[in-house]
């Protein structure tokens, strides 16, 4: 920090009553070094920045900071109150005040300042040198590093050893496991960094997971669970301060979870260990209501069923794309296969690809019953989705097989069983009553209904046209682009890709998957055309979002509109969906077919009316698009003309962004 603080940005009788004059007042003086280029328009930046969450720490603190077009280099202003500045804290207002600015785009800069001060402010002998400062100077030196706190200041325990950083350790983890797992990790980090903690992430992603060394857990202070689906070995962090929440919550708002495991350390709240023999993730926090556990199981079955839909359908697609439309008639390649020979290359493919097909209704079911009652689950829930995937109940049964099976699972585990047989339960005895339970039940009292229910729902499917086919797309439209890669949107990708699970799907199945997944490319899309039109309504962050945006909608990744949504929902979530709505009914009414359930523009050689498929897309794009400009425009002013409330443009357009 050598270069961002002088002796003139350091007020040490700050006489400001509010944070709006504190900062202008230490704003003043970045604009006497030349600094600052336009002081209303980086205080707007400021104020904007500060709407969106408090900037006061515990402790007195306060750092209200942001990224502005009228910066000219990165700077440190520090005042110090004797009546103290309220900027949000819990434990009340704040003595010591840095304001920090940073150029437009310049991140690092900005991270830097933060996450460097952040860590100074954790050493009590810090601030309390600068509460004793007795000069300008002095303070400048003291926050550039030049000088160190006196030997004799106040350590920060009995031992006469100051503190270390806080430490935390966070798994994230979400149905996919694409985009949302390594959002939600990255934005952890930041704002770690931010915290002056010490924050490190275990990803559970759809590529695996490396874990967490077992020292780093040993030495954190607190954990942080960001996750849609079960914890993997969860029991490694039990005995710790603990806040378990949804992996949004972890993009969303990491720094109010870092704030809360602090809290929960502070007053002593611990986990209890995982009891013996009892299901890690079956029944979440305490106190968690049946509807998000519900939830939890589900999306349990539906991550590891994913990569499955995906291998299986475009190993099948690409086999019809080889071996021409009647490659399904073809003979099994055990019994013929010619090396020079396109179509048995294509036989080859498609063969494959029903076989990684013929595992997803048993891996659905086994995964919902291992969500709800650990692995030994496993067992039963498979063994009722390959029934369910015997006697045709399709996707519904492998949802119900899955239920049965991890709640009969959790009833056996409720018998008192002798302390001799305990052995085997988990091998022997849980999974043979389970199976047996759970066989009976799908094969003679529910599997027949369901299946009879699967088949009316393929006929309904087959027998729509017309109205009724663009207002099923419209539907589906609008789910997939409700909470983009959310519940909603799984449940509407599921239906598509259990509809084409099958070695001959229907015509009117695969035009539900073709309205689907050129759906959940649009909101992407949208965003990305709205940053290129126009680029004074986005932060400088978002443009660059949106330049990834372009790749992440192309390849039917629909997280990618995530970031504009999180900061923006009220706007960009409507806009998104009216975008999804319009592609589903296009592509319905133009008949477009899709047999491969995941690819994108990539695979457009596999859509059926290919031209007509884009030329949906493109309209679907263009709404949401249009509608987010509009939106965000309306909002820049309020009706008496003046700047409305939290707007984020300043004058010269340029939107604050949050660390």
């Amino acid at each position: 920090m050598s270069d961002m603080i002088t002796a003139d940005l350091v007020d040490l009788d700050l006489t400001a009553d509010t944070k709006e004059a504190a900062a202008r007042a230490l704003a003043e003086r970045m604009a006497a070094q030349g600094r600052v280029t336009d002081l209303d328009g980086f205080l707007a930046d400021v104020a904007a920045r500060e709407a969106q969450m408090p900037t006061g720490l515990e402790g007195g603190i306060g750092i209200p900071h942001c990224r502005s077009s009228h910066v000219t280099e990165p700077t440190l202003a520090f005042g110090r109150s004797t009546a103290g500045v309220d900027f949000g804290a819990a434990d009340g207002p704040a003595d010591l005040i840095f304001l920090i600015a940073a150029p437009a785009g310049a991140d690092d800069a900005h991270l830097t300042i933060l996450s460097s001060l952040a860590r100074q402010l954790m050493d009590s002998a810090f601030t309390d040198a600068l509460r004793a400062a007795q000069d300008a100077e002095s303070a400048a030196a003291l926050i550039r590093g030049e000088r160190t706190p006196a030997p004799d200041a106040p350590a920060d325990d009995d031992t006469g050893t100051t503190a270390r950083p806080f430490r935390i350790v966070a798994v994230t983890s979400c149905p996919t496991g694409i985009a949302h797992t390594y959002m939600a990790a990255e934005a952890l980090e930041n704002a770690g960094r931010d915290a002056g903690v010490e924050l490190v992430v275990e990803t559970q992603g759809s590529a695996g997971f490396t874990r967490l060394d077992p020292a780093v857990i040993a030495a954190a202070d607190g954990v942080i669970l960001a996750h849609d689906v079960p914890v993997r070995e969860k029991d490694r962090f039990a005995g710790k301060p603990t806040v378990d929440v949804g992996v949004k919550a972890g993009i969303n708002r990491p720094a109010e979870l870092i704030a809360d495991v602090r809290e929960k350390a502070a007053r002593g709240e611990t986990t209890r260990a995982a009891r013996p023999g009892t299901p890690v993730d079956r029944a979440g926090e305490p106190g968690t209501g049946y509807g998000t556990r519900l939830r939890t199981w589900l999306m349990s079955g539906v991550s590891h069923m994913v990569p499955f839909v995906a291998a299986g359908g475009l190993l099948i697609a690409l086999g019809f794309a080889i071996g021409g439309y009647r490659i399904n008639e073809a003979p099994p390649v055990t019994e013929h296969f010619d090396w020079a020979q396109a179509d048995s290359w294509g036989a080859l493919l498609f063969q494959i690809g029903g076989v990684a097909f013929g595992f997803l209704i048993p891996v659905l079911a086994g995964y919902i019953a291992y969500g709800m009652a650990d692995r030994p689950g496993l067992v039963p829930g498979f063994v009722g989705g390959m029934i369910a995937f015997t006697i045709n109940a399709g996707f519904l049964g492998g949802l119900v097989a899955g239920l049965l099976a991890g709640g009969v699972v959790l009833a056996i585990q409720r018998v008192d069983i002798p302390p001799v047989l305990r052995g085997i339960m988990p091998v022997v005895v849980i999974p043979l009553l389970s199976s047996m339970a759970v066989g009976f039940l799908m094969l003679v009292v529910v599997g027949k209904p369901i299946a009879q229910a699967q088949k009316a729902m393929t006929d309904w499917l087959g027998g729509l046209s017309g109205s009724n086919a663009v207002l099923l797309g419209v539907l589906l439209g609008l789910m997939m682009c409700f909470d983009l890669g959310g519940p909603v949107n799984k449940v509407a990708y599921a239906f598509a890709t259990a509809g084409i699970a099958v070695q001959d799907p229907g015509d009117s199945a695969m035009k539900v998957m073709a309205a689907v997944m050129a759906a959940g490319m649009v909101p992407p899309l949208g965003m990305a055309l709205a940053t290129t039109l126009r680029r004074k309504l986005f932060t400088p962050a978002e443009r660059e979002n949106g330049k990834a945006a372009w790749v992440l909608g192309a390849s039917f990744i629909s997280e990618g509109a995530i970031p504009f949504a999180a900061a923006d929902p009220l706007r960009v979530i409507p806009a998104s969906m009216a975008g999804g709505a319009v592609t589903g009914a296009l592509t319905m009414a133009f008949g477009s077919t899709l047999r491969a359930p995941h690819g994108g523009v990539w695979v457009t050689f596999l859509i059926g009316e290919p031209f007509l498929y884009l030329l949906a897309i493109a309209a679907g794009t263009a709404v949401t698009a249009g509608l987010v400009v509009l939106l965000k425009g309306m909002r820049r002013t309020a009706p008496d003309g003046t700047p409305a409330a939290g707007a984020q443009e300043s004058d010269a357009g340029q939107q604050p962004v949050a660390a």
